[in-house]
C-alpha cells in the first residue's frame, strides 16, 4: 500500500516553483490569491492539516493552536522569524514548529546598505525633486549629504545578517561596533575588525549609524525606547530591517520631526504594514514596504528549505530547521 501523502495548507501565494513542488510531493492546498488568510480561514487550516505552511502576516497564537485537530505536528514557517508562532504553546501541544534560517542573510545585508545609503546621500529627496520636474540644474551646494567612509556603524544583533552587514559595511570604509547578548569569538570579532559594547546605551551614543538586525522578542520589544534614542547624535541615521517592535516608534517620529535625528531608513514598522503616518513625507526619512528579503532567489530559497523541512518530517525525522523556546 503506498504511504498517504500529508496534508499541507499554505497560508499565501508561494513562488510557482516552489508551489509546483509541494503539490509532487503533498496533498497541498495552495492559495487562491495573495491575501492573508482571515482568522476563520486559518482556523479550517489547523483543524484539517498535517503540516501548516505560513508566514509572517499569520498570527498563530495560543488561541489559534487550542483549535488545532489531532493531525497537525508540523507548523514549517515560510520565514526565519518565528515572533507570529506560539513555538511554548505549540510545543506543548506536540506540534513541532521549524522556519527557514540564512536564506535572508545576504538580501537583507544588501537592503541595509541601500537604506543607509539612499538616508545619507539624501537620494529621496533628490528622486522627489526629479519625479516633479524641479530640478534647477548642478549646483555646488545642492543635496549635500555624508560619506559612509569613515563613519562609526553599530549594528544591534549580530547574528548572521548582523555579521553580513558587517562584511559589506567595512568595504565602505566604516568601523564596525556591534551589541549582542553574547560575544562574538575573538576570531570572528578580528576578522570583522569589529568592537563589542556590553553597554547599548555607550555604543548607541557614540554611532553615526544604527543598524537593527536583532529579532523581535520580549525582551527586544521597545529596545530602542526614548531614553536610548535621545543618546543618539543629532546627525545619526538609523536604520531597521529586522522588526518594527524594537523601536519606539512614536519616539523615533517625535525625534526625527524635532530633526533631533540625521534621519532613517525602516523597512518594517511597529504595527505591521502601517508606519506612524507622520513619517510617510519626512524628507530624511526613506520608508520600505518589507522589502529586505525581497529577491526572486531568495523566496525561492525559503520555499526549498520550507519542502526539505516538510519532506524531512514526513520520512519520520525531525526537521533540520525545527525552532525550540531556547532558541528565542
Amino acid at each position: 500500500m503506498p504511504q498517504k501523502r500529508l496534508s499541507v495548507v499554505v497560508t499565501r501565494r508561494l513562488p510557482e516553483v516552489v508551489e509546483t513542488r509541494l503539490t509532487e510531493l503533498f496533498d497541498v492546498t495552495l492559495r487562491e490569491d495573495d491575501t492573508p488568510m482571515t482568522r476563520a480561514e486559518l482556523v479550517a487550516a489547523v483543524a484539517s492539516a498535517d503540516v501548516l505552511v505560513p508566514t509572517i502576516t499569520d498570527v498563530i497564537d495560543a488561541g489559534l493552536i487550542g483549535q488545532a485537530g489531532p493531525n497537525l505536528r508540523l507548523i514549517a514557517n515560510y520565514g526565519a522569524g518565528v515572533d507570529h508562532i506560539d513555538v511554548e504553546t505549540a510545543r506543548a501541544r506536540g506540534i513541532m514548529v521549524s522556519n527557514t534560517p540564512g536564506v535572508m542573510t545576504d538580501d537583507t545585508a544588501d537592503m541595509v546598505m541601500g537604506l543607509m545609503l539612499a538616508v545619507t546621500r539624501r537620494m529621496q529627496e533628490g528622486l522627489a525633486v526629479m519625479q516633479a520636474d524641479q530640478w534647477q540644474g548642478w549646483a555646488p551646494t545642492a543635496f549635500l549629504g555624508a560619506r559612509l567612509g569613515g563613519k562609526r556603524l553599530g549594528i544591534l544583533g549580530m547574528g548572521r545578517i548582523g555579521q553580513a552587514v558587517a562584511r559589506r559595511a567595512r568595504a565602505f570604509g566604516m568601523q564596525i561596533h556591534y551589541h549582542n547578548r553574547r560575544r562574538l569569538r575573538t576570531e570572528t570579532e578580528e576578522a570583522l575588525e569589529a568592537t563589542w559594547w556590553e553597554s547599548l546605551d555607550q555604543m548607541v551614543a557614540r554611532m553615526d549609524v544604527i543598524s537593527v538586525n536583532c529579532p523581535h522578542t520580549p525582551s527586544t520589544f521597545h529596545l530602542l525606547n526614548a531614553r536610548r534614542l535621545k543618546l543618539m547624535k543629532p546627525s545619526a541615521v538609523l536604520v531597521n530591517t529586522s522588526r518594527g517592535e524594537v523601536i519606539d516608534e512614536a519616539a523615533l517620529t517625535r525625534m526625527l520631526k524635532a530633526r533631533d535625528l540625521g534621519g532613517a531608513g525602516l523597512d518594517v514598522y511597529q504595527h505591521g504594514i502601517k508606519g506612524h503616518p507622520d513619517l510617510v513625507n519626512m524628507p530624511n526619512v526613506v520608508m520600505l514596504p518589507h522589502m529586505g528579503s525581497a529577491t526572486l532567489e531568495g523566496r525561492v530559497e525559503m520555499g526549498e528549505k520550507v519542502i526539505i523541512n516538510v519532506k524531512t518530517f514526513a520520512d519520520g525525522h525531525r526537521p533540520p530547521d525545527q525552532v525550540v523556546p531556547a532558541m528565542l
